[in-house]
């Protein structure tokens, strides 16, 4: 059975992700986002104490 000889399949697996490995983080790192983050000014709530009526 050729499929169980690992002679030319492992360089061929090898030369195969080496070439992943080398393509796919440039092409993740230029994705740019359609919409630019920008930061929010915190919001500070002002709270009313709560009145409990039997107290």
């Amino acid at each position: 059975m050729p499929q169980l000889n690992p002679n030319p399949w492992l360089i061929i697996f090898l030369f195969s992700w080496m070439i992943f490995l080398a393509l796919l983080p440039l092409k993740i790192t230029a994705h740019t986002y359609p919409n630019e983050l920008s930061r929010q000014t915190p919001q500070v709530f002002k709270t009313q104490p709560w009145t409990w009526p039997w107290h």
